[in-house]
């Protein structure tokens, strides 16, 4: 342990696989964040530390149950001569569930009836814990089996473990701004949920063989926020 420690070269991986456990997580991120914000106020901060430490303790799981990890990504059985793994069940059927969580939402803002305008909707706290939990394993199993594939060696869980419990602990911040940031501007959050709409499909054709790289995705996602920043300035400058 203290050659780990004294090792450059452990701490250029532990900054390099934090980001990218962060880079990663921008879709859990938002999903947290939108989902929180339709608690009452005062549980919003509670549901997400919650949420994320349960979170935590699952990814930490499954990094240290390798065999699970090795298992997943085993083929189960063959359609139309595609071997299904475990991992691509459990991205597919997070994938379907996200389509249907964002499509929810996207509805209930575009055709709510007056009288749901005002009157904001809630979900249950103990629905909230689950749903965050749940999309967090599944947004997060990539991550892990490509933070296993990229280091290798003496103390390899060890910086995984630690990049996992850093990110998890600026993602608990970020979250706390964005969830804010989206209550303040609908549009943002509208585009947040066309976003993970997007992830979610990518999910679903992920688990059936057809891989996107999620650069491309990053890029549409900080080129429209981008443009919708300038939208937001245009109209504050109108207001004026």
């Amino acid at each position: 342990m203290t050659e780990l420690l004294l090792d450059p070269q452990t701490y250029v991986k532990l900054i390099t696989l934090t980001g990218l456990e962060i880079v990663l997580g921008v879709d859990n991120i938002l999903f947290i964040s939108i989902v929180s914000n339709l608690l009452p106020a005062d549980q919003r901060t509670k549901a997400r530390r919650i949420g994320l430490a349960l979170a935590l303790f699952g990814r930490l799981f499954l990094l240290f149950s390798l065999n699970l990890l090795n298992s997943l990504t085993q083929p189960l059985f063959t359609v139309l001569e595609h071997d299904v793994s475990g991992r691509d069940l459990v991205l597919g059927l997070g994938g379907l569930f996200l389509i249907y969580k964002a499509t929810q939402e996207i509805y209930a803002n575009v055709e709510g009836t007056p009288e749901e305008e005002k009157k904001p909707r809630v979900v249950g706290f103990a629905s909230a814990i689950v749903q965050i939990v749940m999309l967090d394993i599944v947004f997060s199993l990539d991550s892990i089996i490509t933070a296993i594939g990229l280091v290798d060696g003496n103390g390899s869980v060890f910086i995984i473990g630690t990049a996992i419990v850093v990110s998890v602990v600026i993602m608990l911040f970020f979250s706390e701004y964005i969830s804010q940031f989206l209550d303040r501007h609908p549009s943002m959050k509208m585009l947040g949920l066309a976003f993970l709409l997007l992830v979610a499909v990518l999910l679903v054709a992920e688990s059936m063989g057809t891989h996107v790289p999620r650069e491309y995705v990053y890029f549409a996602l900080g080129f429209s926020f981008l443009v919708e920043v300038i939208n937001m300035r245009m109209r504050k400058a109108q207001n004026k």
